[in-house]
């Protein structure tokens, strides 16, 4: 009976299953195990969670500040420290992800299941022949040896190897240490752990603590903190009486179990655990826990606060970007493209990023190119888009005629126009007064094109040089109907009469509340545009959430804004150059910090993928999935602290 009730509720809830089991290996007994789990099996574990703190998630934490737990930790005659969870910090959100990688360099089909059975199993083992569950590396491969054939030896080591590789210290207890170093204060490593204490104390030094004096793993000792004895073991190596603190991030193994052996317990809030509450969870397992992983030990560590706007980029965005741009790379490998035109200020993080993943590409350059700027040099070409853009768009009575009309760039045509029509400039403009405009406008058309002619001709010498020698071109933009990309190549076929095929690349499509969401749908039949995030025939569930009436696609364009301000025009040069003309960007500050917070995190993940030697692929739906629960109801006064910069026109 017992058996099935675990069964049920592992079914419910596999991943809190899977912390039970981890809190039970690690000594913390079933009654304050089981509630945990009884809790996401009732409530579901990929929903739920904590509200985004308006602030931040990195300041709303209630940490002592470091020179203040280095002050108390001066007062005892030995400090005894935790390792894994306190000292370091896993690029994964749980321990036993780790099992993913160590399985993916070893080839070897559900090893991450094997491994922790032959774990549970080894100790079980154990307690019954010697009376005690502490086991060694070498006793849990002995036991995995059995169920997978696979030498220990090897296995071993891509174990540690992985472990290595996912170990990063915390920046948090490092001035710790080195004030109670520069003390001359006693400091001995106390850890529940299979792994052989030399190389523990490998990890700590290379995360840059130094050696300790000593180093007491349960698996070598035989007895563990969980249940007490351990921290005999650390009384021993000190004088009688002699006054000894511990810190360590476990309720139970470092905080009960240290105070009743006359141990100062000090416990530090697990940073995974801390930033579990906030974290997506419908993500693929090995991708996700490392995203979690590494968001959770740079918010939540405890180490310098981040601003609202840095965490924005590096939770939201960094994935988003990285994933993003080795589709682009993808892409366009596989259309042999002789040059990636990024299109500007969407494009101004991805190029950069992009640069700094393939530096050995010579193809991408910042192509400027805005929907203001293609709207008025291919007027000729899309009547349509250019009057919903200038007319249809603007026709709710709060516009006065005079500054529509200025905004196309038509002043001339002004006094005409208001005679012929009967208008006065300052009339607002309505839907009524607009299909008037158009029609006078319709019938003037070969006057409206003569006076974009200088600007086709100005953008005509621009991309000239920027396609010179190009057959093929892939345009990077972030969507949505994919009208850069488009413009962008009729214009140069039909316009400048060259002889470049451009094709599309955008983050995500119209989405099924878009006004016109098939828009895109021919260019997707016949491959002109990719989509990496979603569209009608990828990733249908998010082409379902993704809504721009609830301002979806603003969070997202946030995260891409550039430094500059939008293109108004390309406009004629000297020496029959061409010049551009940027409006004000008052938000530079703004976009430079969330964009540093999204190159911070790309190169964590990157920096990992590169010492694991591993490639975690990113896809697009797992990329959008941190932008789906910031875009919940309970996440809108998070919300509201970002929508102060969506209006400025240098970021929305």
């Amino acid at each position: 009976m017992r058996d099935k009730l675990y069964r049920f509720l592992w079914d419910r809830a596999p991943r809190a299953g899977e912390r039970y089991q981890a809190r039970r290996l690690a000594g913390m007994p079933k009654w304050r195990a089981v509630p945990p789990l009884l809790a996401a099996a009732a409530w579901g574990e990929e929903k739920g969670g904590l509200p985004l703190p308006p602030g931040g998630e990195s300041r709303s934490l209630e940490r002592t500040p470091p020179e203040a737990l280095a002050e108390e930790l001066s007062r005892f005659d030995g400090v005894s420290w935790d390792v894994f969870d306190t000292l370091l910090l896993r690029c994964v959100d749980r321990p036993e992800d780790a099992f993913f990688l160590v399985g993916a360099k070893l080839g070897y089909p559900d090893f991450q299941r094997l491994r922790v059975e032959a774990e549970r199993l080894a100790r079980k083992r154990k307690e019954q022949a010697r009376g005690t569950g502490e086991v060694t590396l070498r006793e849990i491969w002995e036991q995995l040896e059995r169920t997978t054939a696979l030498d220990p030896d090897q296995g071993m080591a891509a174990e540690l190897e992985v472990e290595r590789a996912l170990c990063r210290g915390n920046p948090y207890f490092l001035p710790v240490v080195e004030r109670l170093r520069s003390l001359g204060k006693p400091l001995v490593l106390t850890t529940d752990m299979y792994l052989p204490g030399e190389f523990v104390q490998e990890l700590v030094e290379q995360a840059g603590f130094g050696r300790f004096e000593g180093c007491l793993v349960s698996g070598e000792e035989g007895v563990s903190k969980g249940e007490g004895c351990l921290f005999h073991r650390l009384r021993q190596r000190f004088p009688p009486g002699a006054l000894l603190a511990h810190v360590g991030d476990n309720p139970h193994s470092d905080g009960e179990r240290a105070r009743a052996n006359g141990v100062t317990p000090f416990l530090y809030q697990n940073a995974q655990q801390a930033g579990d509450p906030f974290r997506a969870k419908d993500m693929s397992r090995v991708l996700g826990s490392v995203y979690r992983g590494l968001a959770n030990g740079r918010l939540h560590s405890g180490a310098d606060p981040c601003s609202p706007l840095y965490e924005y980029g590096f939770v939201y965005g960094g994935l988003f970007a990285l994933g993003y741009c080795r589709f682009i790379r993808e892409q366009a490998d596989l259309q042999q493209a002789d040059r990636l035109l990024f299109l500007s200020r969407d494009g101004e993080v991805l190029l950069e990023l992009y640069r700094r993943l393939y530096p050995e590409d010579p193809r991408p350059v910042y192509a400027y190119w805005s929907r203001l700027a293609a709207a008025k040099v291919t007027a000729g070409l899309f009547p349509g888009d250019y009057f919903r853009r200038f007319l249809w768009h603007k026709a709710e009575g709060a516009v006065p005629v005079w500054r529509a009309v200025a905004s196309m760039e038509l002043t001339p045509l002004l006094p005409e126009l208001c005679a012929r029509l009967g208008l006065s400039p300052d009339k607002p403009l309505t839907h009524k007064t607009a299909r008037a405009i158009q029609d006078y406008l319709t019938e003037a058309w070969d006057r409206v094109l003569a006076l974009y002619g200088p600007q086709r001709q100005a953008a005509g010498a621009c991309y000239r040089q920027l396609l010179e020698g190009c057959r093929r071109a892939v345009a990077v933009d972030i969507g949505w109907a994919g009208s850069g990309a488009l413009s962008l190549g009729w214009a140069a076929k039909r316009l400048w009469g060259l002889e470049c095929e451009i094709t599309g690349l955008v983050a995500g499509t119209n989405s099924a509340h878009s006004p016109e969401r098939d828009a895109a749908e021919p260019l997707l039949l016949t491959g002109r545009l990719k989509s990496y995030l979603f569209s009608q025939g990828e990733n249908r569930d998010l082409w379902k959430v993704h809504h721009p009436g609830k301002g979806h696609n603003l969070f997202w364009e946030l995260l891409l804004g550039g430094e500059e301000g939008s293109l108004k025009g390309i406009y004629p040069g000297p020496e029959g150059g061409w010049r551009l003309e940027l409006g004000e960007n008052p938000q530079k500050e703004a976009v430079r910090e969330i964009h540093r917070g999204m190159l911070d995190f790309a190169r964590e993940f990157t920096g990992l993928e590169e010492r694991l030697g591993v490639h975690i692929p990113i896809s697009g739906r797992d990329a959008y999935a941190p932008m789906l629960d910031l875009l919940e109801e309970k996440n809108t006064p998070y919300r509201r602290r970002l929508e102060a910069l969506l209006d400025e026109p240098g970021i929305g």
